[in-house]
This record gives C-alpha cells, sequence and structure tokens, in this order.
C-alpha cells in the first residue's frame, strides 16, 4: 500500500533536479551517511536520480596534479588530530568548504533552475557561495543536535565555549537564516536548535522524521544473538553503558550477547572494558558493515543508550525489521516509539535498573513478539521510505517551499 503511495508522488523526469552537498565521503557510517542513501535509494527506485557532490568529488574529476594537492591538504588533519584538537577541527572545516565549493561551483555553473539539499551548515555555507543564483535554492538538513560546536565538544576536539566553539556558532547563526528552506528530522531537533538561535523560524522550515526503504531479505535469519546496537564508536553514543548492564544482568544471573556494529575511537576503550568485566565472550565489535539493515534479522532486541541524539535511523532500522527497542529517552530518541508499546525506556545513569528492565522485558517471549510486531506496524505508519520521502521531495521542490 505505501509503496503504491510512493510510486504516484515520486519524482517524474522534468522535475527540478536535487544535488546533495556533503563534506564527508560518499561512503560512511553516519546518520548523515545513511540519510543520504535512503534519500537516493528511493529516488531511484521511483523513477529519479540524485546526483551527489562531496567535498572529495572535485579531487576525483580534477586533473591529477589537482588531485595531489588533496593529499598533504587532508592528509594534515592526521597531524593536527594528535597535536590540537582546536586547529584540526578549524582545517577539516575550512579544508572541506574549500573544495566542496569548488566541486559545486563547477556543478552550478551550467545547471539551470535545481535545489542543493545540504548536509550540514559547512555544505550550505559551501553552496550559497557556489550557487549561480536565487533559482538554485539550497535547503539545509538539520542533523546535528543543538549545534555542530557542541558535537565536536562532546568529542573532546574542542573546549565548550572556547574560540573555535564560538567561531561554529557565530558561522552557524551566519549560514543557517539565509538558507532557502530547513529540514529538521524531529521536534526535539527544531526546538533545540530554536532556542539558541531565534532567527531560524524566520527561514520556511519542516519537521519530517528520517526514513527507511524496507529491506528485501530472502529468508529470515533465526538465533544470531541476543541483543544488538548500530553506531559510531564514540562517546556520545554511550556504548560503554551497554557493557554496564551486560555486568548487571550477568550478575543477575542472565548472560546476554551483544552485537556492535560500527567504528571509531571508542573501540580500544570498550574492549579493555569488555576484558575488566569480563565480557569478552558475550560482546562482539563487527565494526563497519554496508550490509547492517539485513543482520539485523534474528536479534531479539535492539538496544541504544546515546546521550543525546537529533534523530536515529538505526532504531528505524531495527523496527522496519520487526524488532522490539530498548533505549534511552535522550533528545529525540522520546519521540521515535511508545513505551511499553514497541518497546522500553531505560535509565541513563542506573545500569542495574537498566538490566532489571531489559530482563523483564526480553524474558516475556510473548510481550517481545507483541512489541515487535508494534513497532514494525508504526515503522510502516511513520518512518517508511514510501510515506516520509515524497513529503521530503515535496518540500525541496515546492516553489514557496513551505511544509
Amino acid at each position: 500500500m505505501s509503496q503504491q503511495a510512493g510510486a504516484s508522488e515520486g519524482p517524474t523526469a522534468g522535475e527540478v533536479p536535487i544535488i546533495i552537498a556533503t563534506v564527508a565521503r560518499e561512503r560512511g557510517i553516519t546518520g548523515v551517511h545513511t540519510h543520504v542513501r535512503q534519500l537516493r535509494n528511493y529516488i531511484a527506485r521511483t523513477s529519479g536520480s540524485a546526483e551527489l557532490v562531496t567535498a572529495h568529488s572535485w579531487a576525483q574529476e580534477a586533473r591529477r596534479w589537482r588531485g595531489l594537492l588533496l593529499v598533504p591538504l587532508f592528509g594534515a588533519r592526521i597531524i593536527l588530530e594528535r597535536a590540537y584538537g582546536p586547529a584540526n577541527v578549524w582545517w577539516y572545516r575550512r579544508s572541506h568548504e574549500f573544495f566542496l565549493r569548488l566541486a559545486l561551483r563547477r556543478r552550478l555553473a551550467h545547471e539551470g533552475a535545481c535545489i542543493v539539499y545540504a548536509q550540514c551548515p559547512v555544505s550550505a555555507r559551501a553552496a550559497l557561495a557556489a550557487r549561480t543564483g536565487p533559482h538554485q535554492r539550497v535547503v539545509l538538513a538539520v542533523h546535528f543536535r543543538i549545534s555542530q560546536a557542541d558535537e565536536w565538544a562532546d568529542k573532546g576536539q574542542i573546549t565548550r565555549n572556547g574560540r573555535v566553539y564560538r567561531w561554529i556558532r557565530e558561522t552557524e547563526c551566519q549560514v543557517v537564516p539565509r538558507v532557502d528552506g530547513i529540514v529538521f528530522v524531529s521536534s526535539w531537533a527544531r526546538s533545540a536548535v530554536r532556542a539558541w538561535m531565534p532567527k531560524v523560524d524566520n527561514v520556511p522550515g519542516i519537521v519530517l522524521n528520517n526514513f527507511v526503504n524496507v529491506p528485501h531479505v530472502d529468508a529470515p535469519s533465526t538465533g544470531v544473538g541476543d541483543l544488538v546496537t548500530i553506531g559510531n564508536l564514540e562517546a556520545v553514543k554511550n556504548h560503554r553503558y551497554l557493557l554496564r548492564v551486560l555486568e548487571a544482568a550477568r550478575n543477575a544471573g542472565h548472560l546476554y550477547s551483544l552485537d556492535v556494529f560500527g567504528e571509531g575511537v571508542e573501540r580500544p576503550r570498550l574492549l579493555t572494558l569488555a576484558d575488566e568485566l569480563g565480557l569478552r565472550d558475550q560482546v562482539r565489535l563487527h565494526g563497519f558493515c554496508s550490509d547492517v539493515q539485513e543482520r539485523l534479522l534474528g536479534y531479539r532486541v535492539y538496544v541504544h543508550a546515546s546521550y543525546s541524539e537529533s534523530s536515529s535511523l538505526a532504531i528505524m532500522e531495527a523496527m522496519a525489521v520487526g524488532l522490539s527497542v530498548v533505549s534511552t529517552a535522550a533528545g529525540a530518541l522520546g519521540e521515535l516509539f511508545e513505551d511499553p508499546e514497541q518497546g522500553r525506556f531505560w535509565p541513563i545513569d542506573d545500569p542495574e535498573r537498566a538490566a532489571r528492565i531489559l530482563i523483564d522485558f526480553i524474558e516475556s517471549p510473548a510481550e517481545l513478539e507483541r512489541a515487535g510486531r508494534a513497532a514494525k506496524e508504526k515503522f510502516l505508519r511513520e518512518y517508511d521510505a514510501d510515506v516520509v520521502a515524497p513529503r521530503l521531495l515535496k518540500f525541496l521542490r515546492a516553489p514557496s517551499l513551505e511544509g
């Protein structure tokens, strides 16, 4: 039913083209990568295409000597990241914006009316500088929590309220009010940005959930494992808390396996903690997997422990295959499902209580199955690409950009 709706509302030949702009590489494990991939897959499936332009596109198409320049320019981050975090963040943003602007300028030079769908304020700034006129509209997707400055601070790369932190916020205050439209991936994200940047209300905007294309799996997997989670291995994702919950569950007489899909700086710390807690036989770190959504079938529960998120495509992917969810309610996570209808919320600072919630849930097979069915039903109503993507495309292509 939803596929039929999507086919009737999807893009058709002759419509204003969409160019997705991002400073990130084409492949990756972040929510932004997933959002872009799901949107492009939906458009490709419904008779169109969306071109992706990244900070690396210029090098891929430029002459060899230009490409060689990127080695010292992008490679300098390796040294700066280890030597001085604020310099690394400043260099990353400046260099990636510069090369994305070059790539967009070349792409837009002979293009007529189009939409540049920018995935962050840096991408939006590059697009605003590269476009040839207002007929090439720039729409910003707000994936970040509060401000990108806060995300860098959470990673420990910059000091909160330090010089680079303030510079990022000042840049956002200059860029965000200038775009032609804004897409917020949650109501929480809109409120968080509005709280410190009231001018955001002057820009046409819409709150639209992230979305996922329903995976097509030939045969369901069974008995893969107990718990599964997806996400970059960074402090804000709070994977260490999951290990503490596993320890508390074991102390209560329940041994659960945990599979973690994702890569990042927290990996060695997680391995060390798993050894310290005696959990090495229960925890498996799989790293990045491009087909992770198809791997979710066969687990009993999806678990999430993030401190703060503007949305969670990982939770939506789990709900898409009928997995019930146990998660913190931080940030926008409390908007994604209902407790007890599709899953459970657990505390972020009490692993013993969280373990009791998990045990009560996972040791009730009938309730687990019921919640899983309800999770998939909610996904199909609210997060299916065939439901949400047409609304996003309608907003992007609307002459007045009114949601």
